[in-house]
């Protein structure tokens, strides 16, 4: 049952009223344009509070000396509480960003999972012996920083959440969360279910607030040791240039323009499957959406016909409503950016094969929809096909041979993911290694796993999350050695 009240902030277990002066948050459902609910909102008061809490929590000896066993038996019960409030966290993110309901409900349990994954990380990953190279016996151990202040998006706010959460907490530090402005109730849930779990006071502060007001004063502030973002590109340079001159590590996790690859070997069927439900799912709204589909020349226009089908025979809908395969985006405002970089397409030549519009229903007039679009008729450099959209959009562009598609899918600023459809596997291999992505799937699309690493080559980001690398990335390794002499 969603409550309707005002939701407030999240510090040091309790639920706290937003700053003076700083406007609440107003919720919108996109899918309807009607107010879901307001949400109060921090500025640097607020993150100053929440802050000092979770540095004392994280100093805490009940913490700091807690064995991983114990730590890792609180993550597993967080798992069991988001499982148990699992209909109320999917409906809260659909009402928020407009997922459709089977997708929410998909990442509650992916998130309720990442939890569980770093609950046997934290039991099972020791402290190493060192080879020592005297008489003496060395060791690298690995310690928490303190105060993790983790950003996360709108398009997936709970398997956001959970990824930096989750390791973060399992490293040992306390964490002050600050999700996305359209999207703050999932979060202010997995404070009240932490608590619950056994998660002592202090250890998970939920701050809902602007990038601009309370996002800066948590990068800003000084108790502050690491900051881990997703988000767009341009945010996270202003971040990282915040933390460089604080001397203090970043994990950023920024936007992307995948290649989507197709040879002519490739099994078509299958490869046009994956790119429209890696560029169509979610309405495009991710990081990882294969928007730049390179086709070999040989079965380009078998391709372009099959997509052109697909994307008009997908279904979309109001996300709750059984079958919807693609609700509205995230908000109005997004959706009407979409529209206008479509639109200077169009006008600089690009052939809309299929979509650029609205739909038509009478029943989603009053939400931010749009249609699932194809784009032919441009080469790599055209705008359309080196910006982020961040939609329903699918540039499709030919190409001759091996290293004419390796030259046109690197020619990007981005390097976050990539996908290889062809029956040469050697190929497939070369092909692969050459790509600047951090990653590349091969025969499959949009395949992801807590325990691979995942992150971004150039502008696509810094650091890798997920995997037990990802525990890694919160902790400090510290040398320790043991004098054997006499």
């Amino acid at each position: 049952m969603i409550d309707n009240k005002q939701k407030k902030l999240w510090i040091d277990g309790q639920e706290v009223d937003g700053d003076a002066g700083v406007a609440p948050l107003v919720s919108i459902n996109p899918a309807t344009g009607a107010v879901n609910h307001e949400v109060a909102a921090a500025g640097s008061a607020a993150a100053d509070a929440a802050v000092r809490s979770a540095d004392e929590a994280a100093r805490a000896p009940a913490w700091r000396g807690m064995l991983p066993a114990q730590r890792a038996r609180i993550l597993a019960r967080i798992a069991d509480g988001m499982e148990a409030r699992g209909e109320e966290l999917a409906q809260l993110q659909m009402l928020e960003n407009g997922k459709v309901w089977r997708e929410c409900q998909a990442q509650v349990k992916s998130a309720a999972a990442t939890f569980r994954y770093y609950a046997g990380v934290c039991e099972t990953t020791g402290s190493e012996v060192t080879p020592a190279r005297g008489d003496y016996l060395s060791m690298a151990v690995y310690e928490p920083y303190g105060v993790v202040a983790a950003i996360t998006p709108w398009n997936s706010p709970m398997t956001m959440e959970a990824q930096k959460v989750a390791p973060a907490l399992a490293a040992g530090n306390a964490v002050v969360l600050k999700p996305s402005e359209i999207t703050p109730s999932t979060g202010l849930v997995l404070g009240q279910i932490a608590l619950a779990a056994g998660l002592p006071p202090g250890l998970l502060n939920v701050l809902p607030g602007t990038g601009h007001e309370v996002g800066a004063a948590l990068v800003a502030h000084p108790k502050v040791r690491l900051v881990s973002f997703t988000g767009g590109t341009e945010s996270g340079r202003r971040i990282a240039e915040v933390a460089a001159r604080k001397l203090m590590p970043v994990a950023l996790e920024l936007g992307g323009k995948s290649p989507h690859i197709v040879f002519n070997d490739a099994s078509v069927d299958a490869a046009v499957a994956a790119i429209a439900g890696g560029i169509f799912e979610g309405s495009g709204q991710s990081c990882v959406s294969g928007s730049r589909a390179f086709v070999q020349r040989g079965v380009y226009a078998q391709v372009v016909e099959k997509l052109v089908a697909t994307a008009r025979a997908l279904r979309v809908d109001l996300p709750d409503r059984p079958g919807a395969e693609m609700g509205p985006l995230a908000t109005f405002a997004h959706r009407d950016r979409v529209a206008a970089m479509v639109e200077a397409a169009r006008r600089a030549g690009a052939e809309i094969l299929t979509g650029g519009a609205r739909p038509d229903q009478a029943q989603l007039d009053s939400g931010a929809y749009y249609l699932p679009t194809v784009i032919s008729g441009i080469d790599n450099r055209a705008d359309i096909a080196q910006q982020e959209i961040f939609g329903p959009v699918l540039c499709v562009i030919p190409f001759d041979d091996e290293e004419d598609l390796i030259t046109q899918a690197n020619d990007s600023a981005f390097g976050l993911a990539s996908g290889i459809w062809t029956a040469d596997y050697q190929r497939a291999w070369r092909v692969a290694r050459a790509l600047e992505a951090g990653t590349v799937w091969i025969n499959t699309y949009k395949q992801l796993s807590i325990s691979t690493p995942f992150g971004g080559f150039k502008e696509s980001g810094i650091g890798r999350e997920k995997g037990i690398s990802g525990m890694r990335l919160y902790q400090q390794p510290k040398g320790i050695y043991f004098g054997m002499g006499a």
